[in-house]
């Protein structure tokens, strides 16, 4: 299946930051995979009741919370009375096998990792916007490693309910009319890509949206163009656009071909399939706390912290879109030198690499925005 291969062509290499073997034996992973996943089919019973949106623990994120979204990188600015809104949908952090789809357990790893992704990639957009992110019952990332269909779209559709829910939560109790942005990552992508087609393209909630950034999953050329009205972003400023891109580092493939066809967007100059050059490159921002890759535990708190965002780093990688996929520098010797997933594969710096890239961009598209509107 197409959507798994990102995380899953990845999966070798986790299980070796987590403290295994680089396994060669694709029968060894297997047990291995097998020892941790869910140990059943899928039992509907064991999921924890729907998160209701109007109590404010189902939300990682909001503007009247003091949360990890809130974090800056050294000399960065955040809006004050912000034009806009950010819908971020995070991806997989429940790694865990005591269910295919997370238990909302605040105590836990899963909870730890949910607030990684919100100093290391939602901070991102707290230049333009007030952020809001809904906690949800995500699917486990062995939902990207069984091949049983029905589980796949059992897990799937639980987690969609819930970000469906809290979108329509977030447009009538906290937006209220204002432009949004869509923001997203690897299984949030899956979500905000069903979200973006099922819920926003063709109606008027596209004329609201000032872009949708749905990185780091496959989302294809094909399945882009054959949207009514939100169609790929040309351009660094268009808005009621799409963007996508899933980094690899040089000569890195995905494990998984298919994926070529893929939609590729430029982060350092917003082309779709285009190159730009390192000097260009606004910037990255070193990852604060550690992701918990760890499949094997009862999904207890590791006792991560989370370090202030330090100084961003520009100029660091060019970028090329070469056959659906971004290809940056190496980082062999940089900071993110142990963030390959094998292969070349960067999924982990999607949004660090080009932290100020994303930034800067997000502010400059909601301004673009609202002269469009003439506000």
């Amino acid at each position: 299946m197409g959507k798994k291969s990102i995380i899953a062509g990845g999966i070798v290499g986790l299980l070796a930051i987590a403290g295994a073997y680089l396994f060669t034996s694709g029968a060894y992973i297997a047990i291995l995979i097998s020892m941790a996943e869910p140990d059943h089919g899928y039992d509907a019973s064991l999921n924890v009741a729907a998160p209701d949106y109007s109590q404010q623990k189902f939300w990682a994120a909001l503007p009247a919370t003091n949360d990890l979204a809130d974090s800056l990188p050294v000399g960065a600015v955040a809006a004050t009375e912000a034009p806009a809104d950010v819908f971020f949908i995070h991806p997989t952090g429940f790694l865990n096998g005591k269910n295919w789809n997370s238990l909302l357990e605040a105590e836990s790893r899963t909870e730890e990792n949910t607030k990684w992704m919100l100093i290391n990639q939602a901070s991102a957009f707290n230049g333009c916007c007030d952020i809001y992110a809904p906690r949800y019952r995500e699917a486990s990332i062995f939902r990207y490693l069984t091949d049983d269909e029905t589980i796949i779209k059992k897990t799937m559709d639980l987690a969609y309910s819930d970000v469906v829910n809290a979108f329509n939560h977030f447009l009538e109790t906290y937006s209220k009319g204002r432009p949004f942005i869509i923001a997203s990552h690897s299984q949030g992508t899956e979500h905000a890509f069903r979200l973006l087609r099922d819920h926003i393209d063709g109606t008027p909630l596209a004329d609201r949206m000032v872009a949708a950034y749905l990185i780091g999953m496959l989302i294809t050329d094909t399945e882009a163009d054959a949207l009514q009205t939100v169609k790929p972003c040309t351009g660094e400023d268009d808005s009621g656009c799409m963007l996508h891109w899933a980094t690899y580092g040089e000569n890195g493939a995905p494990q998984d071909r298919h994926q070529v066809g893929m939609l590729c967007h430029n982060p350092i100059n917003w082309t779709r399939g285009g190159k730009a050059a390192a000097s260009d490159h606004v910037g990255a921002v070193p990852i604060s706390g550690t992701f918990a890759r760890d499949f094997f535990s009862d999904d207890g708190p590791a006792g991560t912290v989370f370090d202030p965002l330090k100084d961003p780093i520009p100029a660091l990688t060019s970028a090329e879109c070469v056959d659906g996929i971004l290809i940056v520098r190496d980082m062999d010797g940089t900071l993110y030198e142990n963030a390959d997933l094998g292969g070349k594969n960067y999924h982990g710096l999607d949004y660090p690499l080009f932290h100020m890239d994303i930034r800067k961009n997000s502010v400059k598209r909601v301004s673009a925005y609202l002269a469009k509107q003439g506000r």
